[in-house]
Parts: structure tokens; sequence; C-alpha cells
């Protein structure tokens, strides 16, 4: 039997401005900002094959995810995440 995970779940839109669903699989720091690793929801289930990070801003009782634009600081982000793994 596999196990049932919950995943914290959020809404991008894509460059062809259409939206997808992504769902939460870490959340870390680096350089004291938030990020979190997502992966693509497709129907029930989390497509853990590729992993995009965003910057994340908590708010109380939310929290917004930011595309991380500038390729230089995602790259830096993206190895400092798998340093961590």
């Amino acid at each position: 039997m596999s196990e049932f995970r919950e995943y914290i779940t959020f809404v991008v839109n894509t460059k062809d401005g259409d939206e997808v669903e992504m769902a939460v699989i870490d959340q870390f720091e680096f350089e004291n900002k938030g990020y979190v690793a997502a992966a693509l929801v497709e129907g029930d289930t989390v497509n853990d094959e590729g992993v995009f990070l965003y910057r994340v801003k908590v708010g109380e009782e939310d929290f917004k995810v930011e595309k991380i634009t500038n390729q230089i600081d995602y790259n830096r982000v993206a190895e400092a995440y798998m340093e961590m793994k």
C-alpha cells in the first residue's frame, strides 16, 4: 500500500498563460530568504520528476510564491538546495 501524503498546493501561471497546480514538497531558507521546492500536480498525484523552486513570502494567514526571474539567483538557490539534500 502506498503512503498517502497531503500537500500544501498553490497555482502558478505558465508562459502560455495556463494555470497549473503545484505541490510544496520542501521548504528551506537560503541567505535569510524563504524558498519552496514544488512539483507539478497531475490529477490526484504529484509528479516529483521535476522540481521547481520559488521564493516564498509568508503572511499571517497565507503565503505567496514568486518566480525567481534572475537566472544567476535561481542557479545559486538550486545549488544550495541540492547541497541540502
